[in-house]
């Protein structure tokens, strides 16, 4: 990498790209497309023409995608949060298994020895039994992606046009592996269902290796051989870019998606019940933040209940219980509901019942790069109508639910909340910005009928 970065090099040629104007919404359908021409311009990427950078047109992005150009202190920030979340996971483990799960205790310890020492001391290794099963188990889900029968559906138009189909067999993947490893359970041995638990220190170790292999494959594939190349971003900084990611949609051939898969499959099977037009799906690029987020920050914090629990078990009472239980169940079905009825409202243009009315909503028109006008829907009722992102409400709600099984005795558990909320924060606003600059007045059209964001009255 240290070479690669070193070989940047600066060329004259320059190829003209076509921007494009813009409208949008959050919830859309290209349901017509019209060609329309904007005019050239140039600016300044890079990608590599065999062993060197070389200077190029701007790839082919519209304003509503990804940000072309970004600060110089984006790219020191983005290599130090890729420094510090592998560290990060590796401190909630040895929290948990040699400090009594006490954040407080460990953070002095790891003050006193010293960076250095502190995981020099405490940090998982690998053991060749984890990694064959994990290799095994990314093995066997990409088996399950392959020839697993599923629907085919069209995801949601890329900045550049494209608009790409998805084999979605999910929900048999997950019937299939629940399934085989009840049964290979039995066995006991390796297969037992309490591996995972016992040898989780050298999983984290393989989740932290494979993430960050993904991250560089990633990054190299998106210069070499890109799946679809006016779909690329490039923001002026490597470092940002290895970060951000510069493909949109990386694929193996036309149809295996590698970012649907690694996206659900490896880290947690839950997760490939997948809507093909959330933020992740449509407009996050594949680099760091969904590489080895998906391959090792999802499945450490998104399990960091179960692996407390394991160690410090927590009595509720029958009330507190079931009161727990139906505020997790009811984050999930307005989750659910949320995603259910943009989906309705877009599949039939607006010719359904939302809570048997007829749906208000926003017709609307944004543009690609290609020169296409495509025509969308922005929903006003149901839960759209409340609030603006009424998904991430009871993602939230959900969230809290899972923490609150812990107990209030330890923070640790409750970091899993606090990250939540943090991101879907950043992610209302992320959103927010992309559709202001794609659908222009129309969006702040919306944001005139539906004030609040994610709590109603509150934010």
């Amino acid at each position: 990498m240290r070479q690669l970065l070193a070989s940047y090099q600066i060329h004259a040629s320059e190829v003209p790209f076509q921007p494009v104007s813009t409208q949008s919404r959050p919830q859309s359908t290209a349901s017509h497309v019209e060609k329309t021409h904007s005019p050239s311009a140039v600016d300044h990427s890079y990608t590599l023409k065999g062993y060197k950078l070389q200077r190029i047109s701007k790839d082919v992005i519209p304003s509503w995608g990804r940000r072309s150009h970004v600060p110089r202190f984006r790219g020191a920030l983005s290599l130090a949060i890729m420094l510090a979340c592998p560290a990060a996971i590796i401190f909630w483990y040895v929290t948990l298994h040699h400090f009594d799960g006490s954040l407080l205790s460990a953070s002095v310890a790891l003050r006193n020895k010293g960076f250095i020492s502190f995981y020099r001391e405490y940090c998982p290794v690998l053991s060749l039994r984890a990694t064959l099963v994990y290799g095994a188990w990314v093995l066997f889900q990409a088996l399950l992606y392959s020839f697993l029968p599923g629907s085919t559906y069209e995801g949601q138009p890329t900045p550049a046009g494209n608009i790409l189909k998805y084999k979605i067999n999910g929900l048999l993947a997950v019937v299939v592996t629940v399934l085989l490893f009840g049964a290979i359970s039995l066995r006991g041995g390796i297969l037992a269902s309490s591996f995972v638990a016992t040898n989780w220190g050298a999983f984290l170790a393989i989740f932290n290796i494979y993430g960050l292999f993904l991250t560089l494959a990633f990054y190299l594939k998106a210069h070499i051989s890109p799946s679809h190349p006016e779909d690329r971003k490039f923001s002026g900084s490597p470092i940002y870019d290895l970060y951000m990611g510069i493909e949109l949609n990386p694929r193996l051939g036309q149809s295996w998606d590698m970012k649907l898969f690694h996206n659900g499959r490896p880290g947690i099977i839950g997760w490939i019940l997948m809507y093909l037009k959330t933020l992740d799906m449509a407009h996050d690029h594949v680099g760091f933040y969904l590489a080895w987020g998906s391959a090792a920050w999802l499945p450490t914090i998104y399990t960091l209940q179960p692996q407390f629990l394991a160690i410090h078990p927590v009595s509720l009472s029958p009330i507190a219980a079931a009161t727990i239980l139906t505020t997790g169940l009811g984050g999930y079905a307005l989750f659910r509901s949320a995603n259910d009825q943009k989906y309705l409202v877009r599949e039939t243009q607006g010719k359904c019942l939302i809570w048997r009315k007829a749906p208000k909503y926003i017709q609307c028109k944004y543009k690609t790069t290609d020169g296409s006008t495509h025509k969308s829907i922005i929903l006003c009722s149901g839960w759209w109508g409340v609030v603006r992102h009424a998904n991430y409400l009871g993602d939230l709600i959900l969230s809290y639910a899972m923490c609150a099984t812990c107990g209030f005795t330890h923070l640790l558990p409750w970091t899993y909340a606090i990250f939540m909320t943090t991101i879907l924060v950043h992610r209302c606003y992320r959103d927010e910005q992309r559709c202001a600059r794609k659908y222009g007045k129309t969006w702040e059209e919306y944001c005139e009928k539906v004030r609040w964001r994610i709590i109603p009255g509150i934010f």
